[in-house]
């Protein structure tokens, strides 16, 4: 009997296999892929010793992961039922509950995810949502699975499309944040190579000081900004220009075209 099986084996199916296997959630011989990539067959094979990877969905899984591409989903969700497997977590973005139910069999405990890209670091933040007929039991099966990966927070359905705005796309933010600074530091003298290792490790090391101090963001922020300083006059730069309006103003448009985009 195989335990999961993950359809999809692009880098972010790949990863939760890894983080299953790492944390000792299931051994290899329990463990599934289905990748319709020859090529990248191979590589899982290669990667995974023991895991059994294979082109199609077979019977005899007790449940599933779909992390294949939004348009592929109900192809592999219809192939999940053919198949008999009525348990699944689904981390495709932006396809709603009553669709992944509605392709599956009757009655399926189905969970949906959004996670975020540092998921593939172990890193990852992701919430779940349960379906109709998803349990406490089958949500705890869900939290499992994502636990080896990063964090997981439970949040009513339509609770997602924030979840989107916020972790899903976050990633993308603090990278631009991390571009600008990097330019910053050029304009300001530095060599590329030293503004790029200062801002990475500033942002790693104060990512790192919010998550272990216990102290909340202000309090932090108080902390590094002495009166009349260079820090007060970089944030007072920065209030000018509106960059806290504008970081809300972003997650709220990704919140809202997640939701366009869940309505098709």
């Amino acid at each position: 009997m195989t335990r999961l099986v993950v359809l999809g084996g692009g880098r972010m199916g790949a990863a939760l296999v890894s983080g299953l296997l790492s944390s000792g959630w299931a051994p290899a011989g329990e463990l599934g892929v289905v990748e319709p990539v020859a090529a990248r067959r191979d590589e899982l094979e290669a990667m995974f010793p023991g895991v059994a990877v294979a082109a199609d969905v077979t019977a005899g899984a007790e449940g599933a992961v779909v992390a294949v591409k939004p348009g592929d989903v109900e192809a592999a969700c219809r192939a999940l039922a053919g198949a008999g497997v009525d348990r699944v977590l689904s981390i495709a973005a932006g396809v709603p509950l009553a669709k992944l139910e509605s392709w599956l069999n009757a009655g399926a405990a189905v969970v949906r995810a959004m996670p975020n890209t540092p998921a593939l670091l172990g890193c990852g933040a992701a919430a779940i949502a349960a379906g109709a007929a998803a349990s406490d039991a089958d949500l705890a099966w869900a939290e499992e699975i994502l636990a080896a990966v990063g964090t997981v927070e439970r949040v009513g359905e339509k609770l997602l499309d924030a979840v989107t705005g916020l972790s899903g796309s976050g990633p993308a933010y603090v990278f631009l944040v991390a571009e600008a600074l990097i330019e910053a530091g050029v304009a300001a003298g530095l060599p590329r190579t030293v503004s790029e290792t200062l801002t990475i490790q500033t942002l790693l090391g104060s990512a790192r000081l919010l998550a272990e101090s216990g102290d909340r963001p202000e309090v932090l922020r108080a902390a590094v900004t002495s009166p009349g300083g260079t820090t007060a006059a970089g944030l007072a730069a920065l209030e000018a220009k509106a960059v806290r309006s504008a970081f809300m103003e972003a997650v709220l448009a990704a919140t809202q075209r997640s939701k366009e985009l869940g309505r098709g």
